[in-house]
């Protein structure tokens, strides 16, 4: 049966592939080019990912209710193995804690400070999908960056994470 918390049970397991996908790209760019500017709106595609980090425990707190302050000029984890590390953590943490929730979560509205510290009122879903929606933007952005620098391009689309899924899914069978 098709539900939001499905549909977003789904996408959060995309969120870890793709991730994994864009850190074996990374894995081919010397640790000195991926903390150095490049252009991006973050500069580096270290502070870049580190947003991702730090965008996603955002939007966690504000789905539980709570507001955490961020400071995203400031890069929170300076080792980048320790940052992928987390990022992997932080994105099956919300995976796991999405899966916790009851279907009528995803039909809630939630209440949050905005980072302009103004009241503001999203739907569950729209809020995911803002926040996935973001993920790919940036990764995105990333993506370009390692092809610019000569690594390999990650495939990181959404239907290659199905096709890999389907595969894995006939070969338990």
């Amino acid at each position: 049966m098709y539900s939001w918390k499905s549909h977003f049970s789904v996408l959060a397991d995309y969120q870890h592939w793709a991730n994994e996908m864009l850190f074996n790209s990374l894995d081919h760019l010397q640790e000195e080019v991926i903390g150095s500017d490049q252009g991006l709106y973050f500069n580096s595609i270290h502070h870049t990912v580190d947003h991702l980090l730090l965008v996603s425990q955002v939007w966690l707190a504000r789905m539980r209710g709570a507001n955490m302050e961020a400071n995203y000029r400031l890069i929170n984890h300076p080792d980048f193995r320790e940052l992928k590390l987390a990022l992997r953590r932080e994105t099956r943490k919300l995976q796991s804690w999405l899966d916790e929730q009851p279907e009528t979560f995803f039909e809630a509205e939630i209440s949050f400070s905005g980072s302009d510290g103004k009241p503001r009122n999203m739907w569950v879903r729209e809020a995911l999908t803002h926040l996935y929606t973001h993920y790919a933007h940036h990764r995105g952005q990333i993506s370009a960056v390692i092809t610019r620098l000569g690594g390999p391009c990650p495939e990181m689309d959404f239907v290659y994470y199905r096709r890999e899924m389907d595969k894995v899914i006939s070969e338990v069978k």
